[in-house]
């Protein structure tokens, strides 16, 4: 996941949800002791799940009256403080998302106001990289094209 979405930069959804997955199935691990992978496994499979790592699967949780008092409460407010980490740092991303490599060649749309017509244009340079090529013509991609290439319609 680390070499597809930050080195690649192969970012979708399949790939957020896959990591997603990853991150809760590890935290729930950690933080309670719940190994959900295992639980999954247990509901498909006739076989139970085997062999699990530390043994986290074998060993029972100790009963609702030998807790600490306080422990159902301070795993809520981790379980709350965890969200709360995962929401903050996804609506961080969104906000400060790096572009990708097919994002480079576009201008923003907020940074400057595009003629109308490539024609309208005042520098050649744009209006000649704005012409739309033969072979977009022919299958009719006219709009595609000028879409993907950050020209005007």
């Amino acid at each position: 996941m680390f070499w597809l979405l930050v080195v690649q930069q192969v970012i979708g959804p399949v790939n957020m949800l896959v990591c997603g997955l990853c991150l809760v199935f590890m935290f729930f691990e950690s933080a309670f002791g719940i190994c959900i992978g295992c639980k999954v496994y247990n509901l498909f499979n006739k076989e139970q799940a085997q062999l699990c790592p530390g043994g986290v699967c074998e060993t029972n949780p100790a009963p609702r009256e030998r807790l600490p008092a306080g422990t159902r409460a301070v795993q809520a407010l981790v379980l709350l403080g965890f969200a709360v980490a995962v929401l903050g740092g996804a609506r961080w991303v969104s906000h400060n998302a790096m572009p990708t490599p097919a994002m480079w060649h576009h201008t923003p749309a907020s940074n400057s106001a595009p003629a109308a017509d490539p024609a309208q244009a005042t520098d050649p340079a744009e209006v000649e990289r704005c012409k739309v090529p033969e072979f977009a013509k022919a299958i009719g991609h006219e709009a595609m094209w000028k879409l993907h290439n950050g020209c005007p319609p």
